[in-house]
């Protein structure tokens, strides 16, 4: 078309070289030239396929480890021009560019590469590709006279129209123009999220704070699968997962058998995996179960039959139909007694062969395995919440506490101070407003989610029953008024763990003195909205 060669061309260049030999063929079939760079290039020649590299097409050598390759005028000219501007046809005539109708590239694998145990800033660096995005944004731009290509789903429909003779309509070119810029703002994100957690060490945190907000905030998920609806039937939703999910997430687990999640499978087997997580460092067996994203259960022991039952014992009637999590292997023992119930999940690090027999009979129980030694959460880990017109974002709830303090005559015992422990742990991942009553291995009552601090309370007495004598008391926040302390104390709980610095805090502990409960302030609250 401007005397410079008869044929068309296609500039690829692929890092996955999935299917591209098939779709090259094609393109040689429907008369384009083939551009191509390195080992591209070489792949498509010993597939014995016409290939002019782009270094010969330029005149311009790749340099500095092939850092520089396609970032010529007359690559990105080729991509870019109008071909129906006078004015873009005379600059390409004058300076020896041709047309590039069809760009096929795919990304360097950065979001695998920083997935890799041990891998460097550097390593990580040296894959953000920059030729790519540029060619690939280049050609969407340029969409209705430059096909963009980045997905090899799209090789064969693509191929075979071409290779008829057939010209790509504008609409599905604008569809994979948009394919193309929701990938390169992907890879963009995933690299900004990477960068953003470089934290050399604890002291420069504030440092990172300071550069992170109020900068724009930029997340990256990728497509894991449809659900058949959200929250309620009338909404429509999709889970969306990392790029790259922990294995110890809920998005990297394993699922042996069940149907697919749903949206609120989701969110409770979430809340299940965060809240045995949160028990870790106890070294016994822990059994959770969730229900409605509150723990209706939670129970320790020697082994995870006997975590169970505690758990169980805790609230038999909630359970129905809830979520379990298990921070043990799951063994025949163990299954058996859960197929006894209605349980919608069982998330575990394991099955034994005896224990997936047995689930087997209860073919509708979701069973996720889930890497539970590797981190769940990182220290830059950022929680986001879409409200209209915007997102929240914060920091993960880390438990830090440096210290407890106790504000009364009396100090806990021993055993009052493993179930305070034990409690403050567990009143974290109930709703607020949230108050727990527990003993040093098993919750007995769980006040969820109430408009004022003594109803919960209540709620989490009721519960209890006669059991509240054994047990301490776990707020997630303040006490407003002695309230809450009058109503422990008549169910006759004997201790009570609360952040404190309420400006009434003097008459709950005067409260506590009177009835002689032990109080421990931890001056960190734990809010759950």
């Amino acid at each position: 078309m401007y005397g410079l060669h008869t044929a068309k061309w296609a500039l690829v260049s692929v890092y996955d070289k999935q299917g591209i030999i098939p779709f090259c063929e094609q393109l040689v079939k429907a008369g384009y030239g083939i551009l191509s760079t390195g080992g591209t290039a070489t792949h498509l020649q010993q597939a014995g396929l016409p290939v002019t590299e782009v270094s010969d097409y330029t005149g311009f050598p790749e340099m500095m480890n092939g850092r520089v390759k396609t970032l010529h005028p007359k690559v990105h000219g080729g991509i870019l021009s109008l071909r129906d501007d006078p004015a873009h046809v005379d600059s390409m005539q004058t300076h020896g560019i041709a047309a590039i109708d069809v760009v096929v590239v795919n990304l360097y694998p950065f979001a695998e590469t920083i997935a890799k145990p041990g891998v460097t800033p550097t390593e990580a660096i040296e894959m953000i590709d920059i030729g790519g995005p540029s060619m690939l944004r280049s050609a969407a731009k340029n969409h209705r006279y430059c096909l963009p290509v980045i997905d090899p789903a799209d090789y064969g429909w693509i191929g075979r129209a071409l290779a008829a003779g057939e010209e790509i309509p504008l609409e599905q070119r604008r569809l994979l123009a948009r394919k193309v810029f929701a990938a390169t703002a992907l890879y963009d994100a995933t690299i900004a999220q990477y960068l953003g957690g470089l934290s050399e060490s604890a002291e420069t945190e504030a440092a990172d704070a300071s550069l992170r907000w109020p900068n724009p905030f930029v997340v990256s998920f990728v497509p894991k699968q449809a659900l058949r609806y959200g929250e309620n039937p009338h909404q429509a939703a999709y889970f969306y997962a990392e790029a790259q999910p922990s294995p110890a997430s809920i998005a990297g687990a394993k699922q042996w058998q069940g149907k697919e999640l749903s949206y609120n499978n989701i969110q409770d087997a979430d809340a299940a995996l965060n809240i045995v997580r949160s028990l870790d460092d106890l070294e016994r067996a822990a059994v959770v179960a969730v229900k409605h994203m509150n723990p209706c259960g939670v129970g320790l022991g020697e082994t995870a039959l006997a975590a169970f039952e505690k758990a169980y014992e805790a609230d038999p009637v909630s359970i129905f139909g809830g979520i379990i999590a298990v921070n043990r292997t799951v063994d025949e023992v163990l299954a058996k007694r859960l197929t006894t119930l209605f349980l919608e999940i069982v998330i575990a690090p394991g099955f034994t062969e005896g224990a997936l027999a047995a689930f087997a009979q209860k073919k509708n129980v979701r069973l996720l395995e889930v890497d539970m030694k590797a981190p769940l959460w990182q220290r830059d880990d950022l929680l986001y919440r879409r409200v209209s017109g915007g997102v929240l974002v914060q920091q993960v709830d880390v438990e830090n506490t440096p210290g407890f303090e106790v504000v009364t005559e009396r100090e806990p015992t021993a055993d009052e101070w493993e179930a305070l422990r034990f409690g403050w742990r567990i009143v974290k991942h109930v709703k607020s407003n949230a108050i727990v009553l527990a003993t040093k291995d098993q919750t007995l009552g769980v006040g969820a989610g109430q408009m004022n601090r003594v109803g919960a309370a209540q709620i989490a007495i009721a519960q209890a029953g006669d059991r509240a004598a054994e047990a301490v008391l776990a707020s997630d926040a303040f006490f407003p008024m002695r309230d809450t302390v009058d109503a422990a104390a008549a169910a006759g709980v004997r201790a009570i763990i609360q952040p404190g610095g309420s400006i009434k805090d003097k008459d709950s502990i005067a409260a506590c003195n009177e009835h002689g409960i032990a109080m421990v302030f931890t001056h960190r609250r734990h809010f759950l909205h």
